[in-house]
């Protein structure tokens, strides 16, 4: 859970701005909001969705700066009421749209902040998921730097060891033999070099980033939306409280998530599907095949660099042409 995680990592006091209020757009602001969403989607060529610990509170995942949040009980020495064990909680509405959003390729990629596993157990492909702050479900080897799912979270975080040896077959069939760690990043450390490189990427090449249920204060990943802006496409924020890019965002929707994407489904005659176990790969490793990796590929990211450098490219000659013509004098 969430609180256990939490106290897994080392003291820390600069937390950000925790308790805020929270906000609701009335009904009928809420579906003009989700309209505009739903067009913007629909224009859109490269949609980016960042998220965070709000689009998982209705899992029972507590989140960390809300009103009942970790670290906002945390200072009045509290804990939450309730809170879900990681791998007894399910993916939420929202991780199930985005899943299918990806599937019929209206969302190019998830940048998401939160470490409970629930986009991988959605069944969003690797491809398309940068995890910055890791995955209480994925081990990696200190070693091969191969990363694998596991069936249950890592008993531990901060990336220490999980007392257990890579078996990885290195060329020459022999195994690996590296130390297995658990991907939780502590404070001190540095957003893993993959995931980071494709958020970047892909942030920048984005004609429409939506953040979800994130509060946008931890940097570099608060920043990352940002980049979209700077290349002239459209910021969206859906979060139930105040951050501080509301003001460089295009639309604010102040509303639950799963209420948001309910709405926005539906307006794009698109059915949510239900969580099914079958498919969540955590719940079935005895049938799928061992070490069932979760490695970006380094192809993966040499093609998203070339993807960033076209586009860019592009997007400075018509920078250069219109800069011109409105320089003319005629």
């Amino acid at each position: 859970m969430s609180c256990n995680y939490a106290d897994g990592l080392s003291p820390y006091e600069n937390k950000g701005v925790l308790g805020l209020a929270e906000k609701y757009d009335s009904t009928e602001k809420l579906n003009w909001k989700c309209d505009i969403l739903t067009r913007w989607i629909n224009e859109s060529r490269h949609v980016v969705v960042h998220t965070g610990a709000g689009i998982s509170t209705s899992a029972g995942i507590s989140d960390f700066r809300g009103p009942s949040g970790v670290w906002t009980l945390e200072r009045k020495g509290l804990k939450p009421e309730k809170n879900m064990a990681f791998d007894e909680a399910v993916p939420t509405k929202t991780h199930m749209a985005l899943k299918k959003l990806i599937e019929v390729g209206k969302v190019e990629f998830i940048i998401s902040q939160n470490i409970d596993g629930l986009h991988l157990r959605s069944g969003v492909p690797r491809s398309n998921l940068a995890e910055l702050h890791g995955n209480i479900f994925i081990e990696q080897c200190n070693k091969c730097n191969r990363q694998f799912i596991r069936d249950s979270p890592t008993p531990s975080v901060g990336k220490k060891s999980l007392a257990k040896l890579c078996t990885r077959e290195q060329i020459g069939k022999r195994p690996c033999r590296g130390q297995m760690h658990d991907t939780i990043l502590d404070w001190e450390h540095q957003l893993p070099d993959g995931d980071l490189a494709l958020s970047d990427y892909h942030s920048s090449v984005a004609d429409l980033s939506i953040c979800l249920g994130t509060s946008l204060q931890i940097v570099p990943s608060a920043n990352l939306p940002l980049l979209t802006k700077n290349h002239g496409g459209r910021l969206v924020i859906c979060n139930l409280q105040s951050t501080k890019h509301d003001k460089q965002a295009d639309l604010v929707i102040n509303g639950n998530v799963d209420d948001i994407f309910s709405i926005v489904m539906g307006n794009l005659l698109l059915q949510i599907p239900n969580y099914d176990s079958s498919f969540d790969m955590t719940k079935n490793m005895n049938t799928l095949p061992t070490n069932m990796e979760w490695t970006i590929s380094l192809h993966q990211i040499k093609k998203m660099k070339e993807l960033y450098k076209s586009i860019r490219k592009t997007h400075n000659r018509k920078k250069n042409v219109n800069t011109v013509k409105k320089n003319k004098i005629f």
